[in-house]
């Protein structure tokens, strides 16, 4: 079994040292070859092997080795070698090396003396440690602070053993006085910490006593000083106020890290609006000095937690959060626009846009190479400011048009489904927007932005000009007809002399000849002429964007083309009164369409047009021959509302979600309320006051109470032994991201003592111990609470497994009692989330990692079935419910939810409802690793049937 050490050491098992090739080397005098002997000697320890002939060859030769290295890897080799016999009897051998840890304790070398009571600080045997106790006191007063500041610690570790209170009856006394006669920063924080740790009331009436200069303090003590504040507050929340003075004065120390732990202390104590402006100008002040993308990030962290728990004071913060866009990495950018937009109300949004506006117009630089992610986030922030407040849409609709050709595709199409929305709720800028949209339609280059662009057009343009704009434009992108041509190279009239070719045609016709008189007669001749393949008219330089992507073969643009130009030669027919233009307006609009049919029907382009985009432009023919009312009606006004409609559902759903939020908390009737008003404000500060009365506020909302503690507890405990074993033991399990805490009970459950008790455990799948297992001695019908702490690297389903070992007097073997296995739930680490249908689409199609899991239920309604599969996988459904609210025997939905770890979970539910009234189909999940796609489909497969 592995052995921990406080040095990391890596070790190749593939060439293992020898032992007695090791045991040469430390017996010669070659100190090279003793350093290396030594080092192999530990790597073999660490990694399961016993060695034992070589402790007596080491105290030899190596114990009165003067060089320093040596020395170092000797303290490192008595640090993991087994001191104890199996009954935790210290071994008779040990005893050799206290004479040599006490005479380095009085070393004449400074790093010798210092190394040594460093080593001790990792000792617990008290037999060892007694004898060398008076040589440690001494080294309390030596000149040099190494080694005093190693001697603090060693007293503080010796004083925390089982026995150190009688060893060390006056170690505080002595540490209080070097405490104020130190004068070496370094070995002050370790007697202060010392204070802290064994004596906590003493450290407090020493921060008391000298609280003026606490900010003249080192860092170093300024750091602990914090934790004993927020030590002493947690169970003494009354006295809070005398130290938030002192939090408050430290919020001006030179040193960052002391203000970043000031400012998390200050929120963590109070919630008064001074204290938590204090702490927020902080974090603003750290963001904006420290050139760190790590801090940054945590920083910004930390504002988010400030900004869901005081969003009042957050929002005055605004713009000083904003100045983090300055930061060229793009996760510190979309975490800052994350936070801002939730920042926003009516008073600064004219302040948060025109900042974001200067941000785009940084972007047209093209200086970085991300400037196209970048401007992307931008546009999809200034979209979500557009449509929270309308009242702005029209300062940055008409810049954010400038885009619509951008090279970025992902940025042009967030610009063009912002201008959709805009124009929808924003009736007053159509007329703009239209007349901008037609003016750089003639830039837009992606297929996907031409086709929402031409939608707009078609949707939009109301007025005779607009619409007849519309039209010409339109045509003066698709260039001139036709878009391909066949070209006679030639023709022949003697078919003998000419071999043909694979493209040739013979003609057989009947033509006048010039006879010798002069007369004319009919003749028949047999002619072969010569034509090429057809080939694509490319158009001149002026033709647009429209015909160089139809000529690729994009008939679905194809199709929108036919589609808006049908829709614009209607309205053209309710606007104007000229029959000769209409009509005129409608044989152009045919021609268009009808070329567009044959270049897809033609063999000039390797993929013929598809059979949808086909029967839609056939549609558009057959709509313009022949036009009803009805149809009419469809064309021009369904569409419309269909996207008004989309719109506020999309609305109502943002809504909910922020609704979901929030916290909803609820007081409970017999709850305390004090009094403000009533309560005695002697001796209190303002900011005492003002804690007052935000802990009342938050008592009468219910903020403190947690109801589900109680019930995730009982839910969350799990028995590992039977009750007829000798031992019981039942273990909660808390999971906190990376972390799993396993605080287990332990009974004895005999009448006999149990001794070298132990908890082995051991784990499946990518969870890692953290702890070796320690021996304990349990009485008879007492327990012990052990708690293990298992260390996670990805989300998958894992396994904790293991037994308790232990031995009894009147028994020599050791007995067994196996555990039963701990699961680990995927659904400790997912979350669901919320992401567009695109981001969605782009993630199904990039992720490599596939599970199909056949449905197999008992549930018979298809959206019963859904919100079943919603609560058993912990995901969030993307399907608005207006999508699946049709009683069709059909359901398709896609759900979604993000790990701890930051990966992506994607899932698509297809079910359909049988003839016999069972659901079948499939239920497809995609990720980018393979753990949480196999996990996810175990989960799916054991409770999709329902029911539990």
């Amino acid at each position: 079994m592995e052995k921990s050490c406080t040095l990391l050491i890596h070790f190749d098992k593939g060439t293992p040292a020898i032992a007695n090739e090791i045991k040469e080397a430390l017996e010669g005098n070659d100190v090279p070859a003793k350093i290396d002997a030594m080092k192999k000697a530990i790597m073999l320890l660490l990694n399961g092997e016993t060695l034992p002939q070589l402790f007596i060859t080491i105290v030899r030769y190596v114990l009165p080795s003067e060089d320093h290295t040596v020395q170092k890897l000797l303290l490192l080799y008595l640090e993991i070698i087994e001191k104890t016999d199996t009954k935790g009897r210290v071994l008779p051998e040990m005893i050799l090396i206290c004479q040599n840890l006490r005479n380095n304790l009085q070393h004449p070398n400074e790093y010798i003396r210092g190394v040594t009571l460093r080593f001790l600080c990792r000792l617990n045997m008290t037999e060892i440690i007694e004898p060398l106790i008076p040589s440690v006191l001494q080294n309390l007063e030596h000149r040099h602070p190494f080694i005093r500041r190693n001697a603090i610690l060693a007293v503080m570790s010796i004083y925390k053993l089982p026995q150190g209170e009688q060893f060390l009856v006056d170690a505080p006394d002595m540490i209080e006085k070097v405490l104020s006669t130190e004068q070496d920063p370094s070995a002050k924080r370790n007697a202060f910490l010392m204070l802290f740790t064994c004596a906590q009331d003493r450290a407090v009436n020493y921060l008391l006593t000298h609280v003026d200069r606490v900010s003249e303090w080192g860092e170093l003590l300024q750091m602990v000083v914090l934790e004993l504040i927020r030590k002493v507050c947690r169970t003494n929340r009354a006295e809070k106020g005398k130290y938030i003075k002192i939090i408050i004065s430290l919020l001006n120390a030179p040193s960052t890290a002391v203000i970043y732990e000031c400012a998390s202390t200050l929120v963590s104590l109070s919630s008064a609006p001074t204290a938590i402006r204090a702490a927020a100008n902080t974090y603003c002040q750290l963001l904006l000095s420290q050139s760190d993308n790590n801090v940054k990030l945590i920083v910004l962290d930390r504002l988010n937690e400030l900004k869901s728990s005081h969003r009042g004071i957050m929002v005055d913060l605004i713009m000083d959060v904003l100045r983090a866009l300055s930061s060229p990495n793009l996760d510190i950018r979309r975490k800052t626009l994350d936070i801002v937009l939730e920042l926003i109300t009516p008073q600064n949004i004219n302040e948060v846009v025109l900042m974001l506006k200067k941000e785009v117009v940084k972007t047209q630089s093209g200086e970085l190479e991300k400037n196209g992610e970048y401007r992307q986030m931008l546009i999809q922030a200034i979209h979500s400011c557009a449509i929270k407040f309308p009242e702005v849409a029209s300062t940055v609709v008409h810049l954010l048009m400038d885009f619509l050709g951008d090279s970025n595709v992902a940025s042009a199409i967030d610009v063009v489904i912002f201008v959709r929305e805009i124009i929808e709720t924003n009736p007053k800028l159509r007329v703009s927007i239209i007349t901008r949209l037609l003016d750089t339609f003639y830039q837009i280059r992606a297929a996907r932005v031409c086709s929402c662009a031409l939608w707009i057009i078609g949707e939009y343009c109301l007025s005779l000009s607009e619409v007849e704009s519309g039209i010409v434009t339109i045509k003066q992108c698709l260039g001139e007809l036709p878009f391909y041509s066949v070209s006679e190279e030639g023709e022949g009239t003697d078919a003998s002399k000419k071999t043909p070719q694979a493209n040739s045609i013979t003609v057989s016709s009947r033509r006048p000849a010039i006879l010798a008189d002069g007369t004319y007669a009919t003749q028949s001749a047999a002619s072969e002429t010569a034509f090429s393949a057809p080939t694509v008219v490319q158009g001149s330089l002026a033709s647009g964007n429209l015909r160089s992507l139809l000529l690729t073969g994009d008939f679905f643009l194809g199709a929108v083309v036919a589609c808006t130009l049908t829709k614009l030669v209607l309205r053209l027919q309710e606007v104007q009164s000229s029959k000769v233009e209409v009509n005129k307006a409608t044989t152009q609009a045919l021609l268009i369409i009808v070329s567009m049919l044959q270049l897809g029907q033609s063999s000039v382009l390797p993929h013929p047009i598809d059979n949808d985009s086909n029967d839609r432009i056939v549609l558009c023919i057959r709509l313009l021959c022949n036009t009803g009312d009805d149809i009419r009606k469809i064309w021009l006004q369904s569409c419309r509302q269909s996207f008004v409609k989309m719109l506020s559902e999309k609305q109502l759903r943002e809504t909910e979600e922020l609704k979901a939020k929030a916290q909803v908390s609820h007081a409970q009737p017999d709850d305390l309320i004090d009094f403000y008003h009533l309560k005695s404000r002697k001796g209190m500060s303002q900011l005492e006051l003002e804690d007052e009365v935000q802990d009342d506020l938050k008592r009468a909302t219910g903020e403190f109470v947690n109801d589900t503690d109680d019930a995730n507890k009982l839910n969350r405990i799990l028995q590992l032994t039977g009750f007829s074993d000798p031992v019981y033991a039942e273990a909660y399990v808390t999971v906190h991201h990376y972390d799993i805490v396993l605080d287990i009970t332990v009974i004895n459950r005999t009448k006999e003592t149990l001794q070298n008790l132990c908890l082995e455990l051991a784990t499946m799948g990518d969870l890692k111990l953290v702890e070796r297992p320690q021996n304990y001695t349990l009485a008879p019908e007492s327990s012990k609470q052990i708690k293990s702490n298992i260390k996670v690297s990805s989300t998958e389903t894992g396994v904790i497994f293991g037994n308790i070992v232990y031995e009894t007097s009147n028994v020599h073997e050791r007995t067994v009692v196996v555990l039963n296995d701990i699961h680990i739930d995927i659904m400790d680490y997912i979350s669901p989330a919320v992401c567009t249908d695109a981001a969605f689409r782009t993630m199904w199609a990039e992720f490599e990692w596939e599970n199909k899991v056949a449905v197999n239920t008992v549930i018979q309604d298809e959206k019963e079935f859904l919100e079943h599969i919603i609560k058993s996988t912990n995901m969030k459904c993307l399907t608005p419910v207006s999508a699946r609210d049709d009683e069709c025997g059909f359901l398709a939905a896609n759900l979604y939810a993000k790990s701890v770890f930051g990966e992506d979970a994607l899932v698509n539910l297809s079910v359909e409802k049988q003839a016999d009234g069972k659901l079948s189909g499939y239920i497809r999940i995609r990720s980018k690793t393979q753990g949480i796609a196999l996990s996810l489909g175990d989960k799916i497969t054991l409770k999709q049937k329902g029911g539990s």
